[in-house]
């Protein structure tokens, strides 16, 4: 008899989802989110802190975030694309490739800032989300323009969203943004087997 495979959670981004608003419940219970110096102290990307040695800031600062809007607008897209992503690449590729997209985000917003003097507090998950779209964006390339519902033209149009609202809004990281789409988009062409 024929059985029907059923799709798998996506496990990894249920947990990564969960982490981040753990986080950020802990972090409100114990200050203001909004409060930039307090994200400062607890793991956000400065980078003059940066280059006084704490490089894991580079890495804390993909779990930080300036209050709940910050917070809902990057789970919100997570849970939507990386779910997705998660089912085509596999749950370990998928980690790799949510932590690489998040570190890239964060290396290329750190150079630009380091290269303007711009010294701001950056926090957030947006760089490995960012990242997850342009994974997704690569499967959609290696797929004939679609892949888990999505099409290619939609996903851009999406990035391309995405990036105009961080460019007319104000205190966004499309450093960040610009980072996590390339480097979601490198690694999983490393990363994703066509089945």
């Amino acid at each position: 008899m024929y059985k029907e495979e059923r799709p798998k959670r996506p496990l990894v981004n249920i947990i990564l989802v969960i982490f981040n608003v753990v986080v950020w419940c802990v972090m409100e219970l114990l200050g203001d989110t909004l409060d930039g110096a307090y994200i400062a102290k607890y793991g956000g990307m400065v980078p003059n802190l940066v280059l006084e040695g704490e490089w894991y800031r580079l890495f804390t600062a993909m779990f930080v975030h300036f209050g709940a809007e910050h917070l809902a607008n990057n789970m919100i897209l997570l849970g939507a694309a990386g779910g997705r992503l998660e089912a085509v690449i596999g749950s370990f590729r998928y980690l790799i490739l949510y932590l690489g997209a998040g570190l890239t985000g964060n290396l290329l917003s750190f150079y630009i800032m380091e290269r303007t003097g711009d010294m701001a507090v950056c926090a957030g998950a947006s760089g490995a989300v960012f990242g997850m779209i342009g994974g997704l964006v690569w499967a959609a390339v290696r797929n004939k323009g679609r892949i888990e519902g999505l099409t290619l033209k939609g996903l851009l149009f999406m990035i391309a969203l995405c990036l105009y609202y961080g460019i007319t809004t104000a205190g966004v990281d499309n450093w960040a943004h610009l980072g996590g789409a390339l480097g979601g988009f490198v690694l999983c062409i490393l990363l994703y087997r066509k089945k």
